[in-house]
This record gives structure tokens, sequence and C-alpha cells, in this order.
């Protein structure tokens, strides 16, 4: 029997390749300082093709968005799966706020985040993209609770919200010093285990 084939088509594929040109573009001259223009060159094509592809910098979000919640998804089912999706997802945790500490997309989150303020249509974009990640925490509580996603998600949605801002804010953050960001790494690791430690001991009771 034939396998299908799993190949993504050309188009998705140069769409990726650009969304790693525009992460360098940004990371080279801002959210707001990088053009269309500036886009379009560092990725090493014409503007009006690059228009053909994402026709804006809202576009251009709601594309790096959807490649990072498909990642989410996947960490996601791993925990779910795994035999102790408590003890998992602080491992997960743990390795987002120390690898988010280590890379350049904090960087360019906090700029995205700064447009959103300006931006009605990027701001709708990054909240969906919030809302899902703690979407997934609820799935994961109910779970381990043993309780409905609609219960956990109204016991313990705030949790996950906080755990949410928790990553985030710990990814755009940047410490002046190694010392400075080992120490508040540590720190960030220890919170988010106690807000997870709350929810293992909760009775669910009043």
């Amino acid at each position: 029997m034939n396998q299908p084939d799993r190949t993504p088509p050309q188009s998705e594929v140069r769409a990726v390749e650009i969304l790693e040109g525009v992460r360098l573009a940004f990371a080279e001259k801002g959210f707001d300082g990088a053009s269309m223009q500036d886009l379009a060159r560092t990725c090493g094509m014409s503007v009006g093709n690059f228009y053909r592809y994402f026709p804006s910098k809202a576009a251009i979000v709601a594309a790096l968005v959807t490649r990072d919640l498909a990642e989410v998804e996947e960490e996601f089912s791993k925990i779910i799966e795994s035999p102790d999706p408590m003890r998992t997802l602080r491992e997960a945790l743990r390795y987002r706020i120390e690898e988010d500490q280590c890379n350049a997309d904090g960087q360019l989150w906090a700029e995205v985040t700064a447009a959103s303020l300006r931006k009605p249509e990027i701001a709708e974009i990054t909240r969906q993209m919030e809302t899902e990640v703690g979407r997934y925490l609820c799935i994961v509580f109910a779970r381990v609770k043993g309780i409905s996603f609609e219960e956990a998600q109204a016991t313990y949605g705030a949790h996950a919200s906080l755990l949410v801002m928790m990553v985030k804010a710990s990814a755009m953050h940047r410490s002046q010093t190694p010392e400075a960001r080992e120490h508040l790494t540590a720190l960030t690791i220890r919170t988010a285990n106690r807000i997870l430690d709350e929810i293992v001991s909760d009775d669910l009771k009043g």
C-alpha cells in the first residue's frame, strides 16, 4: 500500500523560511522599527512577493502564534498522556522558564506585547494564544484532580492565567548579570511549583 505523502507543500516550507528571516529582522530593528520593506529584504524577496505571504505585521504575528501553538499542543499532549501529568508539567515549566532566559525570542514577544497596546488586531491574536495555553493547563488540572474541564477552569483558571503570565514575563525579562538571571529563574520556578502545589493539595471544598 502506498504511504500518503506527508511532505508539506512548497508554499508552507517557504512560509516557514520567511518567518525565520522575519525573526532576524525583528531582532535587529525591533518590531516597530522593521518596515515591511526591511522584512522583505531580509528574506531575499521583493516587497510584492512578500505581501503575497504576509500582507501585514498582524498576519506575521498570527503566523508566529500559530506555529508556537502547534508546538504547545504537541508538548501538552505528551504531558496529558504521561503517567504523572503534574510531574511532567512541572518539568516542562522548568525547562520553558530556563530555556526562555537563554534565547532571543523574549525580546520579540516583548515588542509584540507593546505593539498590542496600540493595535487591537495584534492584542486579539496574543490574547487568543494566552487563552489557549491556559485552556491546556486546565485540561491537565482536570486530569490530575479527576474533575471535569469546566470545573477545573472555574476553580483553577486564575492559577492557569498566573502561570501563563509568569512564563511570559520570564521570557521577556532580561537581567543585567548572569547571577541575577540565575536567582530570578530559580525564584520563578519555585513560585510556579507553589502554584501547582496549591492545586494538588486543594480538597475542592467550599
